[in-house]
C-alpha cells in the first residue's frame, strides 16, 4: 500500500480570519489512497472534540466553526494553531499549522485629514483606519461632494487605499472628500468625515515627498504600488527634483517567492540496517527554516537520525530498522508560509524470492534467447536485473566452455536450525549435481536432506551427530567424467532452558525461580532481564544465585514493583536463547482520590477527579445520570474529544454544556476483590451573556428612545451600558436612565436604556455589558441618531455682472439621506420676504447659478438642505456683490468751451445712477476733426471720475479747428454708450509759418521792393489779418542797427529810406487776431552804393618850413566802397581860382603836402570818392607852414570799440619842432594814471599804443599828450571792449504738464548787440542738455513736449559779436503733476477668499501725469521671498495661489513720469470654509522682562542723574572757566545713558510699530532737519579770508566772565551772503536786475566811465541779516518743524531774519568763483554742490522757497568795495535793495548723542520752559537747558497762524565737534552791546508758531560756532532793572550748523569791544 497525498496549495490556509457573526469551514487540504483517516489536532498536539453548536469535525475531514456571541468566545477554540493529519497504511503526514482567529464587530471610526499642496502638484488624501481594525477594514471607494470618485483623468485610487489627485487645480480646494470603507469578514462599511484640500501658489522651494513608502513584501506574480516605482526587490528611491532642489526618499521592496519544496526519493524500498538518505530540496525566497516529521512527529536526531546542510536540509537514517519505516515530511517554513512534501519508506529483512520462474530450455549454439522470471528478496546472480518489481534474466547469448564449480568455504551449522550447501556449476554443459557424505553416501539419505536441482543441499534441524561431517558435490560434465568439491560442516548445539513460571502470589511474601540448561555445548553464560532492563543481584530485594548450567532468582519480599517480565538468557557459543515468564502482583482496586460534589462553569474545561490504584490496574468507568435530583438511573458517559477519562481515572470535559450537569459515578474493578465505585454531583454555573440584542438601530433627534438588551447566567446578574468607551451613569446625566427587570417567562434579565433625547452625539455605539460571578457578556448597538440636515456651507465660484455661480458642501446630512435643496437670495437692504427662491434642487448637484441679477448690487444669499426628516437651518448668509457691467447710459450735459487755440474744455455730469452699473471709474473723451481732410476717427483720452461734475481739457488739437467730442464712462467692467457729438472751434494763434517765396529787390540806394506769398492755409491758425516785415541793418564792425517794422494787408512792401550801400537782414511774418506768426528766414540785400559822406574829421599840422601834414578820418556813411580820397588845398588870397588837389591812398589817412610857402595860411579840406562820385567835402582847416612848430597830433580822439581778448592799437602820431614827446594816461576817476609798458601795455615810437588781449578792464578813457619846447597836443579815445553779453533774468512764467514758458530780460549785451539766445534745459537729475537756438527779438520761450510732472534744469545764454555771454542763473521748473497717491477713502482690495485677493488699482490717483506701471510684491508674513506682479493701472488685478487662512504683506508702488507712490498694507486670506482668521498676535520676546526694566529704570536714572547735574551746576555756577569745564566731563556718561536708554525704550516700544517694508538699522533716528539749497555750498565769509567749515572742526565754550563785560552800544548786524543764489519764484525775478553788468552789483551805473570803471567779473550776493532794532523789519521767515516719531507731536519754530544785497568786498571776492580762473559756468557750480554733497553736514540740507519780494527803498552805499571791516560793518547795517524771502526747512536727524556732548552755547542765557516746550526733542535732553527750571513761565500756547514775531533774537545752536579748550590766559574777555534789542519788534504775521522767550541777562555772541544760517546767538543786558521781554530762541541741527574757526576768535580778542560782524556765504 503507499500513501498519496496532495501538496497544500492554498496560501490562505496559512491564516483564516472570519467574523464570530458568520463562522468558518476549514476543509483538510490532505487525501490519500487507500483511504486516508483525517483529523484535526490543536498545534499543541491535542486532538479535536466536538463543542455542541461551536465546533465540529465532519466525516469528510472537514473543521467548521459555527457563529458564537461574544461571551461565547473561547480562546482555545476561536483563537488558536491548527494542524490536520492524514493516515493509511502507508503511513501518517501532518499539514502546516493554520492560524484560526475569530473577529468580533469592534466599535471603529474612520478619518481623513485636510491636505495642502500647490497648484500643479500631487495631493494625497489617505484614510486614516484606527489600527486595532486596520488589519480587516479596507477601503473601497472614496467620494467628492457625495459623489464617487472614477478613477481617471486626475484622479487616481491607490491598491493600498490612497486617493491621488495630480495636477491640483485651484476649484479641488472647494470640494470635500471621504473614503468609504468595508470590513472583511462582517461586512460593514463606514464613511469617513470630509476632509478639504487648501491649494497654494508655487513657490521657490525644493519640492517634498508627500507619499512614501519605507519597506514592503509582495508575492511573485502579484501586483504592486509603490508610490514612486519598483519592479523587483531591491532598494528603491523615489527622487523629485525641480529647479529650486530635490527631494528622496528610500524604501526596501522584498518580492516573496512561494516556497516550493521537493523531498527526494519520493517513495522508497530498503532493507534494515541500511543508511537512508533524504534531501529536502527548498525553491523560494530565502531565510526559511526546514524542519522534518515522521509520521506528523517531530523527528529528533539520535544514534539513528541526523540532520545536516546549512538549512537542515538533508536527514540521513543510520543502521536503519524495520520500525523506521512510515511517511517523511520537510516543512519549509518563513513569516507565516509554509510548504511541505513527503516520502514513504519501507524497510524489510528477507532474501530474494522467485515469485515465478521459467522452465529449462536448450538452445543451439548461436541462437538467441531470453528467460523470464519474477521474484523478490535480493538478488544475488549478476545476471539479475531489476525492472521495476519484476526480476528478468536475459541472455542475448551463451557461450561454450568448460564446466566448473565454484569454491566452497566450510559451513559452521547450529544444531536444530536448517543449513544450506550451495554447489554452483560454471560452464556448459553438464549433466547432473550430486551430493555424498562422507565421501561415500548419496544424498539424500533420510527426510531431513532434501537435494535442489540447481545443486543446493538443504539440511533441516541439524543433528549434531548425525549431520557433522565431509559433504562431496559430484558434477558429471561428462558421461564417464565428473567434477567434484569438498565441504565441510560443523555442528554447533545451543543452549536449551526448561521451563519456569512465577506461581501467583501478593504483597509480602516470598519468591524462587530457578532457571536450568538442561542441554547445549559449553561454556553456557546466564543473565536474568526485567522488563529489558539487565537485572544486578542485591537490588529492589531481588538476589541472583548462578552455577554452571544453572540460576536462580530470589526476592525476599514481594512488592508493586516486582510486577513485571523476567527472562532467563543462556548464550553459548552456537546460540542465544532466552526464556520469559510475568510475574503478576495482584492488589484489589482503592481510590487515591475520591470524586466530590463540584461545579463547573459553562463553556470552560472542567476535571471531575476520581483516581484509583491498584494490580492489575483498575478498569474505571463513569457513568452519568442527569437532573439535579436524585440520581434515578445511571448511564455510561459517551467518551468523545470533548469528554475523555485521563490516565488516572479522572473524566475530563473539555467544553462544559448545560446538558452536563448531574450525577456521575466513577467505578473501578481489575478483579481481584470486589468492583468499587464514588458519586458525585456536578453543578453547571452559566456565566451572563447576551442572548438578545438589536445590532444596529435609529432615533429621531429630539425623542426619546429605548435600547433593549437581554441577558441570562446565574445569579446575581449586573447589567451595565457603556457608550462608546464610557460608562453610562444616569444620576451623573440624567437625560439617560436604566432599567434592569427579569423575564418571568424565562431566566433572563431584560435592561433597557432610555435617552431622554436622543442627541446627535448619540450615534456612537452602545453597548451593554451583564456581568456575574462567572463572567462577562457583551452586546454592540450602533444607534443611529436622525435629524434635519445641517445647513450647506455655501460659497462663491464665480460672480458676474448679472449672474452668479453658487457651490455648496453638505457637512452633515443628519444620518439620512439628502433629497433637495433651496436657494433664497434677495437685495441687501430689502427683507427676506422679497426674496427670491429655487426650489427643489436635485441632491446630486453642489453648484447652481442665479441669473438676471442687477449689476454691481447687494445681494444677500442663503440656502437649505432637506433630508426626510426634514429642513436644516438657513445656511451662513452670504454677502456678494455682483460685478460691474458697463454703464448702460451716457454722461448728460456735455458742454464744449474753446479756452485757447490748442484746447478745449469739456464739462458733463454723470450718467443716471441706475444706469451706472458701478462706480464710474472714469470718462474716455473721444474727439476728432471735423474740417476737410480730417480721417473722421475718433482720439481718445482718459480720465479718473472725480465726482458727479466733471471737466477736462483737450490740448495739443489743432489751431482754430472744429472738433466733435463724444463722452463716455467706464467702470471696472467696460465702457458704457456715448454721448451725442458736440461741435466746437479752437481758438485762433498765430500762423505756424511764414509767408512764401519771400524776395527783395534794391531799386536805389536807399529804396528796395519786397514781395512774399500767402502762408499755407493750414498753417495760419486763424483769420489772415495782414503781414509784417522786420529788417535791420548789419554794420561793417558787426553791430546791428535797430530793428523796424512795416504792416500791411498787402503782399508786398516797399521799403524806402534805408541807409545807403547797407546790408540788411528781413524777415516776414503774417499775423492774426491772436498775433504775430512764425517768421521767415533772414532774407539779406544790400542797398546800392552812392555818393559818400564828408570825411567825420580832417587835421593839417606844419610839419617844415614847406610842407604840412594832413590827416582825416573815414566818412561816417561811406555809401559805398571808397575808391580813394581828395585832398584840396588853397591859399586864400592867392589869387587862384581853384584849389590844388591832391588823391590819397584810401588806407592811408594821411597826406605831406610839399612845396608850400613859409608863413602863409593855406586852407585845406578832403572829400571820399566812390564808384557814384565824389562826395561831400570835409570842413575846411587853416594851416601856415612853419620851421619851429608846437607839438601837435595827427590823430584823432573819440571812441574805439573792439572785442575782447584781441590786440588794439591807439595811433598817437604827432609832428613838431623840435620833436614832440608821447606820454599815455588812463583816467580813473578823478586822476590820471599814467600808461606803463608791460607784458600787455606797449607804446611803439611813432606813440601807437598797443593793447594786447584786451579786456573789460581795459576799458577807459585814454590820454595821449605830445610836448616839445614850444607846446602840446593832446587827444582823448574812449575805448570800449566788447565783451560777451552778461547772463540774462531768467524766469518761469508758466508751466503746465507738458510745457514750460519760460521769460527773461536780458543783461548787458556787453557792448555788442545780442544776435541770439541759447537755451539750454535737461531733466533735473541727468546731465544730458539740449540746446534750443532762439531769436534774439524774442524775450519768451515754450518748452513743449516735456515730460508730466518732473523737474527740469533750464539755463539762457545770450550772443552777441564777441560770442557767448555768461549763462543765467540755473532755474528748476517742475511741469505739472506728481507721483501717484493712493486715496485713503478707497478700498485696497475689492474682494479676498481663501486663495485669490483682488486689488483696487482704481484707487491710485495719477497725480496729473497718467500712471504707466504697477508694482507690486507680496509675500506670507514671516517669510523671506517676496513675489512680484507687475501691470498697468487700467485694470484691477487678481493676486492668485494664494495660501489658505494666511497673513500677507504687500508692498505697491505706482509710478509715471513724476516719480513713484509707495502703498504698505497686510491682508489676510480667509480660511476654507470663507471665515476669517484672526491677527497675528507677536509673541512675548525674551527681552519683554528687559524692556519692562529699561522702560521703568531709564527714566528714574535720568531724572536722578539730571537732579544730581543741576545741584552740581548751581553749585559752580559763580566758579571760574576751567572749574566749569570740568563739570562738563559729567556730561558724556549722562549723554551716553541717556542715548542708551532712549535707544532701548524706542527700539523695543516700535519694534511691532515697524513698517514692514522699512528694516530698522541701529538705533531710531530723531526729528530730522532737511535743508535743500540747490547747487549750493556753505562757506564762511569772515571779511579776513574764506574758509571752508567741515565737519571736524573745534568748538569753543565761553565763560561767564566774557559775557559779563559791558560793551558799547552800536549798530551790530549778523548776516548770511548768497552767491548765485536761487531765490526767484516762478512769477518773475527777485529783484531787477537788468542793468547788471558782470562783475558789478546790481545798482545803476552813473555814467559810461562809471560803469565801465566798476564792470568786475564777480558774482552778485544776497545777504541775510539780523540786526538791532533800527533796521527795518524785512524778514526772512525760516520754519523749522520737529516731528515727534512716537506720538506725532509737531513743533514749530519760527525765526526772522532779513535779507538784502550786499556789497562785493575784495575778501568776499577772494571766497567767489571768478569768470577768470572758472569763468562762474554752471559746470563748475555743479561740481561745487556734488562735493559738497558729500560733505556730512550738507547730506540732508533742503531748503524750499516759499516766497520772496522786494523792499522799497534802495540806497547807493554798497557801489565799490572796501577792506575795512568797519565799513563792511556799516554797508550790513544800511542794506542796499533789502528783500525778503520765506523758506521752511525741516530738521534733520541729531548725530549720536555722544559727538554732541561738547556743546558750545551761551552760558548766560538761562531757558526757560517756555523756551523748552517748543525745543526739539533731541535737545529736551540737553542738561544745559534744564538749569533754569525754577522759572515759573509756562508753555505758551500760540495760535500756529496768529503768533507774531516779538523782535529778533540771536540764535544758539549747539555743534558737533571736537571739544577744544582755549589757554585761559590767552582768554580776553568779549563784550557786545545789544541795546535796543527789546525794541524791536515785527508787524508781520507768519503762518507759523512763534516762541516768545523774556531776556533775562547779556549775553554775548558764542565765537564758537554757535551762529548758523546766519542766526547769531544774542541777548540784551539790562542791568539791574529785570528782564526785558524779548525774544530768544535756542535750537540747532547737525545738517545746518557752522562752526567758525578760531581766527573768529582772535579778532574779537584783538578788537575787544569794537563791533563783530560775521556773514555765511552760500555760493
Amino acid at each position: 500500500n503507499s500513501l498519496v497525498t496532495s501538496r497544500l496549495t492554498m496560501l490562505s490556509l496559512f491564516q483564516v480570519t472570519f467574523s464570530s457573526s458568520v463562522g468558518v469551514s476549514l476543509p483538510c487540504p490532505a487525501g490519500g489512497a487507500p483511504h486516508a483517516v483525517l483529523r484535526w489536532y490543536l498545534a499543541t498536539g491535542d486532538d479535536i472534540y466536538d463543542v455542541p453548536h461551536i465546533r465540529h469535525v465532519h466525516a469528510n475531514g472537514t473543521l467548521q466553526l459555527y457563529p458564537f456571541s461574544p461571551s461565547a468566545f473561547n480562546s482555545f477554540i476561536h483563537d488558536n494553531d491548527y494542524f490536520c493529519t492524514a493516515e493509511n497504511q502507508a503511513g501518517k503526514i501532518r499539514s502546516p499549522s493554520i492560524r484560526v482567529k475569530a473577529v468580533f464587530r469592534e466599535p471603529y471610526t474612520v478619518r481623513v485629514a485636510d491636505q495642502r499642496s500647490m497648484r500643479g502638484n500631487v495631493a494625497v488624501f489617505k484614510c486614516l483606519i484606527p489600527s486595532a481594525v486596520q488589519e480587516y477594514v479596507s477601503v473601497v471607494s472614496w467620494e467628492k461632494d457625495t459623489v464617487s470618485i472614477v478613477p481617471g483623468n486626475r484622479f487616481f485610487l491607490t491598491s493600498y487605499g490612497a486617493l491621488y489627485i495630480s495636477d491640483v487645480q485651484k476649484e479641488d480646494a472647494l470640494s470635500t472628500y471621504r473614503c468609504i470603507t468595508k470590513h472583511k469578514y462582517s461586512g460593514e462599511t463606514r464613511q469617513s468625515n470630509g476632509a478639504r484640500l487648501s491649494v497654494l501658489d508655487p513657490t521657490e522651494t525644493p519640492p517634498s515627498v508627500t507619499d512614501s513608502f519605507q519597506s514592503g513584501e509582495v508575492q511573485v506574480g502579484r501586483s504592486i504600488e509603490l508610490p514612486c516605482i519598483a519592479a523587483d526587490s531591491g532598494n528603491y528611491i523615489c527622487e523629485v527634483t525641480n529647479s529650486f532642489g530635490s527631494k528622496e526618499v528610500t524604501g526596501h521592496l522584498n518580492v516573496i517567492e512561494p516556497l516550493r519544496v521537493t523531498l527526494s526519493p519520493k517513495n522508497l524500498k530498503t532493507g534494515i540496517s541500511s543508511t537512508v538518505i533524504l534531501s529536502c530540496a527548498v525553491q523560494g525566497s530565502p531565510r526559511f527554516t526546514i524542519s522534518w516529521f515522521r509520521n506528523t512527529e517531530p523527528i529528533v536526531p539520535d544514534q539513528h537520525f541526523s540532520i545536516q546542510g546549512a538549512h537542515n536540509e538533508t536527514l540521513f537514517i543510520t543502521a536503519a530498522q524495520k520500525r523506521h519505516s512510515g511517511a517523511y515530511q520537510c516543512f519549509a517554513t518563513r513569516k507565516g508560509q509554509t510548504a511541505q512534501d513527503f516520502s514513504i519508506i519501507l524497510l524489510e529483512d528477507g532474501t530474494p524470492r522467485i515469485i515465478s520462474s521459467f522452465s529449462e530450455r536448450v538452445v543451439a549454439p548461436g541462437e538467441p534467447f531470453s528467460l523470464w522470471g519474477g521474484g523478490c528478496g535480493w538478488v544475488e546472480r549478476l545476471m539479475l536485473f531489476v525492472h521495476h518489481s519484476s526480476v528478468t534474466c536475459a541472455f542475448s547469448h551463451l557461450e561454450r566452455r568448460p564446466p566448473s564449480i565454484r569454491a566452497m568455504r566450510n559451513i559452521t551449522a547450529v544444531a536444530g536450525r536448517n543449513t544450506f550447501i550451495n554447489c554452483r556449476v560454471i560452464g556448459y554443459p553438464y549433466y547432473s549435481i550430486k551430493w555424498f557424505k562422507d565421501g561415500t553416501t548419496p544424498l539424500p539419505d533420510n527426510h531431513r536432506q532434501v537435494v535442489y536441482e540447481n545443486g543446493t543441499l538443504k539440511l533441516s534441524d541439524v543433528q549434531k551427530g548425525t549431520d557433522e561431517g565431509a559433504y562431496l558435490c559430484s558434477v558429471l560434465i561428462q558421461p564417464q567424467l565428473s567434477i567434484s568439491q569438498t565441504v565441510y560442516v560443523t555442528v554447533k548445539v545451543p543452549p536449551l532452558i526448561q521451563p519456569f513460571d512465577f506461581p501467583p502470589t501478593s504483597i509480602g511474601k516470598l519468591m524462587y525461580i530457578a532457571c536450568v540448561v538442561s542441554s547445549g555445548d559449553m561454556p553456557i553464560r546466564i543473565t536474568w532481564r526485567k522488563d529489558g532492563q539487565e537485572i544486578v543481584s542485591g537490588t529492589s530485594g531481588v538476589t541472583i544465585e548462578t552455577k554452571e548450567f544453572m540460576s536462580s532468582l530470589q526476592i525476599s519480599k514481594v512488592s508493586l514493583q516486582h510486577n513485571g517480565n523476567y527472562t532467563c538468557i543462556a548464550s553459548n557459543d552456537a546460540a542465544t536463547v532466552s526464556s520469559e515468564r510475568q510475574l503478576i502482583v495482584t492488589v484489589p482496586p482503592g481510590f487515591r482520590v475520591q470524586p466530590n460534589n463540584q461545579d463547573g462553569i459553562y463553556g470552560k474545561s472542567e476535571v471531575l477527579n476520581c483516581s484509583v490504584e491498584g494490580y492489575p490496574p483498575p478498569k474505571v468507568v463513569w457513568k452519568h445520570a442527569k437532573g439535579i435530583g436524585n440520581p434515578q438511573q445511571y448511564h455510561p458517559v459517551p467518551l468523545t474529544g470533548r469528554i475523555q477519562i485521563l490516565s488516572n481515572g479522572s473524566l475530563l470535559i473539555r467544553h462544559v454544556l448545560e446538558e452536563d450537569r448531574g450525577y456521575y459515578l466513577c467505578q473501578a474493578s481489575n478483579g481481584v476483590g470486589s468492583d468499587i465505585s464514588k458519586s458525585m454531583m456536578l453543578t453547571v454555573k452559566i456565566p451572563a451573556m447576551i442572548t438578545s440584542h438589536p445590532n444596529t438601530t435609529m432615533a429621531i433627534k429630539g425623542q426619546n428612545k429605548e435600547l433593549n438588551c437581554t441577558a441570562r447566567g446565574e445569579y446575581p446578574i449586573i447589567i451595565r451600558w457603556e457608550r462608546g468607551d464610557t460608562v453610562i451613569d444616569p444620576d451623573r446625566n440624567p437625560r439617560y436612565s436604566i432599567t434592569t427587570n427579569p423575564n418571568e417567562k424565562s431566566d433572563e434579565v431584560i435592561s433597557t436604556l432610555k435617552l431622554k433625547p436622543a442627541e446627535r452625539g448619540d450615534s456612537v455605539f452602545f453597548s451593554c455589558h451583564a456581568i456575574n460571578s462567572y463572567g462577562e457578556g457583551r452586546g454592540l448597538i450602533q444607534l443611529t441618531v436622525q435629524e434635519p440636515p445641517d445647513p450647506p456651507e455655501l460659497e462663491v465660484r464665480e460672480v458676474k455682472d448679472r449672474s452668479m455661480n453658487l457651490r455648496w458642501t453638505q457637512r452633515f446630512d443628519g444620518n439620512s439621506i439628502i433629497t433637495s435643496y433651496d436657494i433664497e437670495y434677495k437685495n441687501k437692504s430689502d427683507p427676506w420676504e422679497l426674496k427670491h427662491a429655487t426650489r427643489k434642487i436635485s441632491p446630486t448637484n453642489n453648484q447652481a447659478n442665479i441669473v438676471e441679477l442687477h449689476p454691481a448690487s447687494v445681494y444677500s444669499i442663503r440656502m437649505y438642505s432637506y433630508n426626510k426628516i426634514g429642513r436644516s437651518q438657513a445656511s451662513k448668509e452670504l454677502t456678494i456683490s455682483t460685478e460691474e457691467a458697463p454703464p448702460d447710459g451716457p454722461p448728460m450735459d456735455v458742454i464744449l468751451q474753446p479756452m485757447t487755440s490748442q484746447s478745449i474744455r469739456v464739462t458733463w455730469k454723470a450718467p443716471k445712477k441706475e444706469l451706472q452699473n458701478g462706480v464710474i471709474r472714469g470718462y474716455q473723451i473721444g474727439y476728432r476733426e471735423n474740417g476737410p481732410g480730417s480721417n473722421g476717427q475718433y482720439s481718445i483720452v482718459e480720465m479718473k471720475a472725480t465726482g458727479d461734475n466733471e471737466v477736462y481739457t483737450l490740448d495739443n488739437l489743432k489751431k482754430f479747428a472744429q472738433y466733435g467730442v463724444v463722452v463716455q464712462a467706464f467702470n471696472r467692467a467696460g465702457t458704457g454708450p456715448s454721448s451725442s457729438e458736440i461741435n466746437a472751434t479752437t481758438l485762433e494763434d498765430v500762423p505756424s509759418q511764414p509767408p512764401q517765396n519771400i524776395r527783395a529787390i534794391t531799386v536805389t540806394s536807399d529804396e528796395a521792393v519786397i514781395t512774399w506769398s500767402e502762408p499755407p492755409r493750414m498753417t495760419l491758425n486763424g483769420v489772415l489779418k495782414g503781414y509784417r516785415v522786420v529788417f535791420w541793418s548789419l554794420y561793417p564792425d558787426g553791430e546791428w542797427g535797430e530793428m523796424q517794422n512795416i504792416t500791411t494787408t498787402r503782399e508786398q512792401v516797399e521799403l524806402k529810406g534805408l541807409e545807403k550801400f547797407t546790408n540788411y537782414s528781413i524777415q516776414v511774418l503774417a499775423y492774426t487776431q491772436a498775433g504775430d506768426g512764425v517768421r521767415s528766414n533772414v532774407l539779406y540785400i544790400q542797398t546800392r552804393e552812392d555818393h559818400p559822406g564828408p570825411p567825420a574829421g580832417i587835421k593839417a599840422v606844419p610839419s617844415s618850413a614847406t610842407s604840412v601834414v594832413v590827416s582825416w578820418l573815414p566818412p561816417i556813411k561811406p555809401n559805398g566802397i571808397i575808391r580813394k580820397y581828395t585832398i584840396y588845398c588853397s591859399s586864400p588870397g592867392s589869387g587862384q581860382p581853384a584849389p590844388s588837389e591832391y588823391e590819397a591812398n584810401p588806407e592811408l589817412l594821411i597826406y605831406r603836402i610839399t612845396h608850400l610857402t613859409r608863413g602863409k595860411q593855406y586852407l585845406i579840406w578832403a572829400a571820399a570818392v566812390t564808384t557814384a562820385g565824389r562826395g561831400n567835402i570835409s570842413e575846411k582847416v587853416t594851416v601856415e607852414p612853419a620851421g619851429k612848430a608846437p607839438a601837435k597830433i595827427l590823430s584823432f580822439g573819440g571812441t574805439v570799440t573792439t572785442p575782447w581778448m584781441k590786440e588794439v592799437r591807439l595811433p598817437c602820431s604827432s609832428v613838431g619842432e623840435p620833436t614832440p614827446t608821447i606820454k599815455w594816461t588812463k583816467d580813473s576817476e578823478d586822476t590820471a594814471i599814467p600808461v606803463t609798458q608791460d607784458g600787455h601795455r606797449n607804446i611803439l615810437s611813432n606813440g601807437t599804443l598797443v593793447l594786447r588781449s584786451v579786456k573789460a578792464e581795459d576799458s577807459g578813457y585814454y590820454t595821449c599828450t605830445a610836448t616839445n619846447t614850444l607846446g602840446f597836443d593832446t587827444i582823448i579815445v574812449n575805448l570800449l571792449v566788447q565783451v560777451p553779453p552778461d547772463q540774462p533774468r531768467l524766469t518761469v512764467s508758466t508751466t503746465s504738464t507738458s510745457s514750460i514758458t519760460l521769460a527773461w530780460i536780458p543783461g548787458d549785451n556787453g557792448g555788442s548787440s545780442i544776435r541770439g539766445f541759447v537755451l539750454q534745459y535737461s531733466v533735473d537729475n541727468t546731465e544730458e542738455w539740449k540746446d534750443v537756438f532762439i531769436s534774439s527779438s524774442e524775450r519768451s520761450f515754450k518748452l513743449d513736449n516735456l515730460r508730466c510732472g518732473t523737474w527740469y534744469k533750464v539755463k539762457l545764454a545770450a550772443k552777441n559779436s564777441v560770442g557767448a555771454g555768461r549763462i543765467s542763473e540755473i532755474i528748476e521748473a517742475k511741469t505739472h503733476g506728481r507721483e501717484p497717491q493712493f486715496n485713503k477713502d478707497q478700498p485696497l482690495f475689492t474682494h479676498i477668499n481663501s486663495t485669490h485677493a483682488r486689488l483696487n488699482l482704481q484707487g491710485w490717483t495719477s497725480g496729473g501725469c497718467p500712471i504707466t506701471a504697477v508694482l507690486l510684491e507680496f509675500r506670507p508674513k514671516g517669510t523671506w521671498a517676496w513675489q512680484s506682479v507687475r501691470t498697468n493701472a487700467s485694470a484691477d488685478i487678481f493676486l492668485a495661489e494664494l495660501r489658505e487662512a494666511t497673513w500677507y504683506e504687500l508692498k505697491m508702488k505706482a509710478c509715471n513720469s513724476a516719480g513713484c507712490g509707495n502703498q504698505s498694507s497686510q491682508f489676510a486670506t480667509l480660511d476654507y470654509d470663507g471665515s476669517t482668521i484672526p491677527p497675528i498676535k507677536s509673541a512675548r520676546g525674551e527681552g519683554d522682562d528687559v524692556k519692562k526694566l529699561f522702560s521703568i529704570g531709564c527714566p528714574v536714572i535720568l531724572v536722578t542723574l539730571g537732579m544730581a547735574l543741576l545741584f552740581i551746576i548751581r553749585k559752580k555756577r559763580k566758579e571760574k572757566r576751567l572749574k566749569r569745564l570740568r563739570v562738563a566731563i559729567l556730561f558724556p556718561p549722562l549723554c551716553v545713558c541717556v542715548r542708551v536708554c532712549l535707544w532701548l525704550f524706542c527700539t523695543w516700544s516700535s519694534k511691532n510699530n515697524r513698517s514692514f517694508d522699512t528694516p530698522v538699522k541701529g538705533p531710531p533716528q530723531g526729528p530730522r532737519l532737511h535743508i535743500d539749497i540747490p547747487r549750493v555750498q556753505l562757506l564762511i565769509e569772515d571779511k579776513e579770508g574764506i574758509k571752508q567749515i567741515g565737519e571736524d572742526k573745534a568748538t569753543i565754550p565761553v565763560t561767564d566772565t566774557e559775557f559779563s563785560q559791558s560793551v558799547n552800544p552800536q549798530s551790530f548786524c549778523t548776516g548770511v551772503s548768497v552767491h548765485h543764489p536761487a531765490l526767484i519764484q516762478n512769477t518773475g525775478p527777485l529783484i531787477d536786475m537788468s542793468d547788471i553788468r558782470p562783475g558789478t552789483n546790481p545798482v545803476s551805473r552813473k555814467s559810461v566811465k562809471s560803469a565801465h570803471s566798476t564792470r568786475n567779473r564777480y558774482s552778485s550776493q544776497w545777504t541775510l541779516t539780523k540786526c538791532q532794532a533800527s533796521t527795518p523789519a524785512r524778514t526772512l521767515t525760516s520754519d523749522w518743524r520737529t516731528v515727534g516719531s512716537q506720538h506725532g507731536i509737531t513743533v514749530t519754530e519760527s525765526d526772522s531774519y532779513s535779507a538784502s544785497l550786499s556789497q562785493d568786498t575784495d575778501k568776499g571776492r577772494n571766497s567767489m568763483v571768478s569768470t577768470e580762473s572758472a569763468s562762474s559756468t554752471y559746470e563748475e557750480l555743479a561740481r561745487a554742490y556734488e562735493h559738497a554733497k558729500l560733505e556730512e553736514h550738507l547730506q540732508h540740507a533742503k531748503f524750499e522757497i516759499t516766497e520772496c519780494f522786494i523792499s522799497d527803498s534802495s540806497s547807493d552805499q554798497m557801489t565799490t568795495g572796501t577792506n575795512d571791516n568797519a565799513d563792511s560793518m556799516t554797508s550790513m547795517s544800511t542794506p542796499s535793495e533789502p528783500g525778503i524771502c520765506r523758506f521752511t526747512a525741516s530738521p534733520p536727524k541729531p548725530q549720536d548723542y555722544d559727538r554732541g556732548k561738547n556743546v558750545a552755547v551761551p552760558i548766560p542765557h538761562r531757558a526757560n520752559k517756555s523756551e523748552y516746550c517748543n525745543l526739539p526733542l533731541y535737545m529736551k535732553t540737553d542738561p544745559f537747558f534744564r538749569k533754569q527750571a525754577e522759572l515759573h513761565d509756562p508753555c505758551p500756547v500760540v495760535p500756529p497762524r496768529e503768533a507774531s514775531i516779538r523782535s529778533l533774537a540771536a540764535r544758539a545752536y549747539h555743534t558737533q565737534g571736537r571739544h577744544m579748550t582755549l589757554d585761559p590766559s590767552k582768554q580776553q574777555a568779549l563784550t557786545l552791546s545789544h541795546g535796543g534789542l527789546s525794541s524791536l519788534t515785527s508787524t508781520a504775521t507768519l503762518p507759523q508758531r512763534t516762541l516768545t522767550m523774556p531776556s533775562t541777562s547779556s549775553t554775548s555772541l558764542a565765537p564758537s560756532g554757535a551762529v548758523a544760517a546766519g542766526a547769531g546767538a544774542s541777548t540784551s543786558s539790562t542791568g539791574g532793572n529785570g528782564p526785558t521781554p524779548g525774544s530768544s530762541k535756542v535750537g540747532g541741527s547737525r545738517d545746518s550748523l557752522l562752526e567758525s574757526s578760531s581766527s573768529g576768535l582772535g579778532r574779537l580778542q584783538k578788537q575787544n569791544a569794537g563791533a563783530y560782524s560775521k556773514s555765511y556765504t552760500l555760493v
